[in-house]
């Protein structure tokens, strides 16, 4: 059940102070455009690789953590060193008839890109809008083949945060595996080099930097299901919401993906 909004605070304040949540991640300080939302479209085939001067890179080695980056924050469980996109590896296994393990490269190659345009909300109250690029679950399913009992996808991350989604949602027009911000890879301390973003659920539930996607027959929650407040289906609540890309002057929202701005 979802708890209303001062519940929700007052609980975060008691058990949460000085811990953010880990997918409330990632973009440049430059707002990004407010375009309407749309549905993915394919834009390219193969996507470029990945440049050591892409925006929000950090060199190799370096320590990531939470940023308030003025535009849209960065959010991890822990600090950690981020992978070398050359080295990184995304283990795909579980219930599947064609398990494999991709580089960057081969994901590149191998799952069209399509881009849009959305915002994400965080469940500390603020947000910010994007263009996001990647892959859709439809394509990863192609190339995979889930078995007919699969439900749920369990997502493991290089700062030890994980999540739990199930297939109906991952199955939805703008959930998407990001590759890509703002026409670019994105960078280390945004989630690179895959990342997801679902903007009708909170941050919380788009893990980042992942490395592991297991398909399984049984439901779970994710790591702030586990060890915080915070609700496993992750929609977001009606409440107010802080757009940090815009005026940062608070506004209403309903309830469900934000499109009014």
């Amino acid at each position: 059940m979802l708890m209303d909004r001062r519940a929700f605070l007052r609980l975060g304040l008691a058990g949460l102070a000085g811990v953010v949540v880990s997918a409330c991640a990632s973009a440049n300080a430059t707002p990004a455009p407010t375009l309407p939302v749309a549905t993915p479209t394919v834009v390219l085939p193969n996507a470029p690789k990945p440049t050591p001067t892409q925006r929000g890179d950090a060199p190799l080695g370096t320590l990531l953590g939470n940023e308030n980056v003025p535009g849209f924050y960065v959010r991890y469980i822990q600090t950690f060193r981020p992978p070398d996109p050359g080295r990184w590896q995304l283990v795909i296994k579980g219930l599947v008839d064609a398990p494999t393990t991709m580089t960057l490269d081969h994901v590149q190659r191998n799952l069209p890109l399509v881009e849009q345009n959305t915002r994400l909300k965080c469940v500390e109250g603020w947000s910010s809008r994007a263009l996001w690029g990647g892959f859709t679950y439809a394509a990863l399913a192609e190339l995979v083949k889930p078995q007919a009992n699969v439900t749920h996808m369990y997502l493991s991350c290089e700062d030890g945060y994980y999540e739990v989604l199930p297939i109906s949602e991952l199955q939805k027009a703008r959930a998407l595996f990001v590759t890509h911000m703002d026409g670019r890879p994105i960078g280390a301390k945004y989630g690179a080099p895959l990342r997801m973003i679902m903007p009708w659920l909170y941050g919380y539930k788009g893990a980042k930097v992942i490395n592991s996607l297991e398909f399984r027959a049984q439901r779970g929650q994710g790591y702030w299901s586990d060890v915080g407040p915070y609700t496993a289906d992750g929609a977001i609540m009606r409440g107010m919401d802080t757009p940090l890309d815009l005026d940062g002057k608070a506004r209403a929202v309903n309830g469900g993906e934000i499109t009014e701005y």
